[in-house]
C-alpha cells in the first residue's frame, strides 16, 4: 500500500507542488484506489497530476468530517473523476462555524446533500462501524472516555451555534495481517477516544497512526497524558501532519508528513 500526501499545510523547499491548510491522501492498494479527505480548494488534484497519479482510477472518497479544510476540495475532484460513493459520518451536513471576536465564520464543506444528489453520487454513512471491503473499515461515534480531550468552545454547529461535538467525525482503519493502520483527519473527538474505540470494536492492534491529532495548541499536561496513554496502547509507528503540533511529533519520534510525502506500508 502507498499513501500519497496530496495536500498538507507545509511543503518541501523548492517543491513544484502547492500546499494549503488541510489534508488529502491518495491511497493506493492492490485492488482499490481512493481518497481520504480532499483539502480545501482543489489544489490537491493539481498536485496529483504533477505526481503523475491517475485520478480517474479513484473508486470512492472518504471524508473524515465536514470542515472546509478536509471536505471543501471535493467538488473540484469531479472535474477529474465522478466517484460512485462518498463515505461520511452522521450529521455531516450540519453547518460548521468558528466563533471569533467579530462573530461567526463559516467552516463547512461548501456543498450540500442536494448537490450530491444532483451529481448522482451515493452517500454511505458510517455510524459505529462500516466495513467497506475485506480489509477497509470506517469507525465513528467514538466513545468519549478521556475527559481531558476537550473540544475548543470556538467550534460550533447549526443554526443555533451550539457546541460542536464532532459526531460527524470518522476514521479509516486498514487491516494489515493481524494489525491495522489507522488514518485520521483531525481527531477533534480526541485521539485517545478514537484509538480506544477502534481497538475495542475491531479487536486488533494498531500498527501505525497516520494523520492529524489536533494537539498543536495543547498544554504540557495534555501532551504528557496523551503520551502515557499512547504507550499503553502499544502503537510504535507514527506519521503526523496538519494540526498535530511539533511537541507530540518530537516526543513520539513521528515521521512528519508534508505535501508530496509518500508512505509505503
Amino acid at each position: 500500500m502507498k499513501i500519497y500526501t496530496l495536500i498538507e499545510n507545509t511543503n518541501l523547499k523548492n517543491s513544484v507542488l502547492d500546499s494549503e491548510h488541510g489534508i488529502s491522501f491518495y491511497i493506493e492498494m492492490r485492488e482499490k484506489i481512493f481518497i481520504f479527505d480532499c483539502g480545501q480548494s482543489g489544489l490537491a488534484w493539481k498536485n496529483a497530476e504533477k505526481l503523475n497519479l491517475n485520478l480517474k482510477k479513484i473508486n470512492f472518497a472518504v471524508l473524515s468530517h465536514s470542515h472546509y479544510d478536509h471536505a471543501g476540495g471535493f467538488p473540484a475532484l469531479l472535474e477529474y473523476v465522478m466517484p460512485e460513493k462518498i463515505y461520511t459520518g452522521e450529521n455531516f451536513w450540519s453547518e460548521k462555524f468558528s466563533k471569533t471576536d467579530d462573530g461567526y465564520i463559516y467552516r463547512g464543506a461548501g456543498f450540500s446533500a442536494d448537490d450530491l444528489k444532483s451529481w448522482n453520487i451515493e452517500q454511505k454513512i458510517c455510524r459505529d462501524i462500516l466495513q467497506v471491503d475485506e480489509n477497509i473499515f470506517l469507525v465513528g461515534n467514538f466513545v468519549r472516555r478521556y475527559d481531558f480531550e476537550i473540544i475548543p468552545k470556538k467550534f460550533v454547529v447549526g443554526e443555533n451555534k451550539i457546541q460542536d461535538n464532532f459526531d460527524d467525525e470518522i476514521c479509516l482503519a486498514i487491516k494489515s495481517g493481524d494489525e491495522i493502520i489507522l488514518i485520521i483527519g483531525c481527531s477533534h473527538a480526541g485521539i485517545l477516544n478514537i484509538v480506544s474505540t477502534v481497538q475495542e470494536r475491531l479487536n486488533l492492534q494498531i500498527k501505525m497512526l497516520i494523520g492529524g491529532v489536533h494537539l498543536l495548541n495543547a498544554d504540557e499536561n495534555r501532551i504528557d497524558k496523551t503520551l502515557n496513554e499512547v504507550k499503553n496502547f502499544g502503537i510504535k509507528n507514527f506519521a503526523f501532519c496538519h494540526c498535530s503540533g511539533e511537541k507530540i511529533c518530537q516526543k513520539l519520534n513521528s515521521k512528519i508528513l508534508t505535501t508530496g510525502s509518500i508512505l509505503e506500508v
